[in-house]
């Protein structure tokens, strides 16, 4: 059942979902598609995790999305917003989308405060002052407020993940991409930022690209493996439990679970 299109931010969380439906991408100058017979459902308000091997196709997925491929690309299929009713409506995510890559993608000459203001030189945007007060904020938020003036070389890894995190925040949109933010960390940073994101993105939508079976279970309320050449998408079940998980039998099972099914790739 469809509907005309409606706002993404009019609809609240409980039970709406973004929908993909027969999704299919591929690159322009490839012979067959990467991604095909694409069926998703990502809750709104709530973190999507996606797994697979390197070269499936995930942070293609992402970027389609972020509007990086569009001259590199075509892409066949629905994308809609499922409303409590289960009423389906066309949808449009131009505006409503921050991108969060592997790399922090700061800017080397900018400090740490400039690079989260990066955004407010862009559109329209609170007042200077009020942009300066949200950003100090922010960098309180996450740890940094100390901070501030350093440049990105002056910060350590787990450090700089954290700007960028500020950053995602400063531009106040209600989807989140993020594409393996936290694989360069060592195991102490990455959880400790796995939880900074989480506590910081509540009410967002996210959508997490990772490698790390462990992470995904952690962050997920809905878990995609991706699998086969051109690659679709395997809905997991996940534990009934609090958000971040913490790593008990049954956490064990699934990441086992997940394991074995990402091996059939490299068969």
């Amino acid at each position: 059942m469809y509907a005309e299109a409606s706002s993404f931010t009019t609809l609240a969380k409980d039970k709406a979902f973004i929908a993909i439906e027969n999704g299919e991408l591929q690159y322009l100058d490839a012979e067959t598609p990467t991604l095909a017979d694409l069926n998703m459902r990502f809750p709104v308000g709530y973190w999507t995790c996606i797994l697979g091997r390197s070269g499936c196709g995930k942070s293609t997925l992402l970027r389609h999305f972020a509007g990086l491929l569009n001259a590199k690309a075509s892409w066949k299929g629905a994308l809609l917003l499922e409303d409590q009713q289960g009423i389906k409506h066309p949808l449009s995510v131009d505006n409503e989308i921050a991108y969060m890559g592997q790399q922090d993608l700061l800017m080397p000459w900018l400090s740490a405060m400039d690079n989260v203001l990066l955004s407010t030189r862009f559109g329209k945007h609170l007042k200077d002052k009020e942009c300066q007060q949200k950003a100090l904020h922010l960098l309180e938020q996450v740890g940094l407020a100390d901070q501030r003036d350093l440049l990105p070389q002056q910060l350590s890894g787990g450090m700089r993940q954290r700007v960028a995190i500020a950053r995602t925040l400063m531009q106040e949109k209600p989807i989140v991409l993020m594409d393996e933010p936290f694989s360069a960390l060592d195991a102490v940073n990455r959880h400790k930022l796995q939880n900074l994101a989480h506590q910081l993105l509540q009410d967002k939508t996210v959508l997490l690209i990772t490698h790390d079976p462990h992470e995904a279970i952690r962050l997920a309320s809905k878990l995609y493996v991706m699998q086969g050449a051109p690659a679709f998408a395997h809905a997991m079940e996940l534990p009934q439990s609090d958000i971040p998980r913490k790593l008990d039998a049954e956490c064990a099972k699934l990441q086992q679970s997940i394991i074995e099914k990402l091996e059939k790739d490299y068969e």
